[in-house]
């Protein structure tokens, strides 16, 4: 087998909507056998993810994440990612690392989204003017083609100047408002404290947590935690490696039970919407399985185009 290289150059032929539907039929395949690992120093961080799911294959992927690349003006998370046989073992492909991120995490939110938020949600408030903000205007836009955008940032240029590069978007000062008049609420952060409060929150809103992925790191309050029927996208990857859930399950805030599903969970119908009035958190914390399942739809898109 010769493994094959696939770059950036692929997005063009990618869809947002076949990749939910990728997600999907990736958690009807029997349930994946996942492992992470996390090195620190100081604020930089060395994941490695693996995984496998039977008659789908397997994946490696880490990335290095070093917050103070921002000033060396490189982006902030690096790394590769390969895919395996699932017949052989052998190399199937590389996949660009950036490519494969930025599917996978836009991904996995915007299919918690389809399944918990309400299908006439028109607005949508992102917290965080990042890459990672930008890439789920694009992705909410293809599940919500009417939906208008604020943008709310701790630097206020920076969410100014994301307003004025895409459509439908404004940039906000008050994050409160931005908040309180949302049908959804995408928080993006590097924040170690709560950014978004659980008193801004109104029922029938869809909270859409990415950003903290350590164990100091946090977006909702304990208020929003205690209002809101808890989701998460994986048990495996979530609960104990993350401070948004990890902190609060430690302090007695929520227990385990009060995490409704995953999205292995769609089997018996308790990954959705419990009422049209509840308000609902997703906590997205990725996972390999994720990213193999990901990787898998990217590769079978280059593959039709060849």
């Amino acid at each position: 087998m010769n493994p094959v290289f696939i770059g950036p150059e692929i997005e063009a032929r990618l869809d947002w909507l076949e990749l939910i539907s990728a997600l999907e039929a990736g958690h009807n395949l029997p349930k994946a056998s996942i492992t992470d690992s996390f090195l620190y120093r100081g604020t930089d961080t060395l994941l490695s993810r693996a995984a496998w799911i039977d008659r789908l294959g397997s994946l490696v992927k880490t990335a290095t994440i070093f917050p103070g690349n921002v000033s060396l003006n490189i982006p902030n998370v690096n790394g590769a990612a390969a895919i395996f046989s699932d017949t052989s073992g052998e190399l199937s492909a590389f996949v660009d690392f950036h490519l494969l991120t930025k599917w996978k995490t836009a991904g996995d939110s915007l299919f918690a989204a389809s399944k918990l938020a309400r299908p006439n949600s028109r607005k949508i408030t992102l917290i965080g003017a990042g890459a990672v903000s930008r890439s789920m205007q694009a992705a909410y836009s293809a599940l919500f083609p009417q939906a208008e955008f604020t943008i709310w940032n701790r630097s206020p240029k920076a969410a100014q100047d994301m307003a004025r590069s895409l459509p439908r978007c404004v940039a906000s000062l008050d994050l409160q408002s931005a908040v309180a008049q949302a049908d959804i609420i995408c928080c993006a952060t590097m924040s170690t404290s709560p950014v978004l409060q659980g008193a801004w929150l109104r029922p029938g809103q869809h909270i859409d947590l990415i950003g903290a992925f350590r164990p100091d790191m946090r977006e909702a309050d304990d208020t929003a935690l205690k209002r809101a029927a808890l989701f998460v996208d994986s048990f495996d990857t979530t609960l104990d490696h993350i401070g948004e859930l990890k902190i609060p399950l430690a302090q007695g805030v929520i227990a385990r039970s009060d995490i409704r599903a995953d999205f292995y969970g769609l089997a018996n119908d308790r990954f959705s919407r419990p009422s049209a009035e509840a308000i609902t958190i997703c906590k997205n914390g990725g996972g390999a399985h994720l990213d193999l399942m990901t990787s898998h739809y990217i590769l079978h898109k280059w593959r039709e185009f060849q």
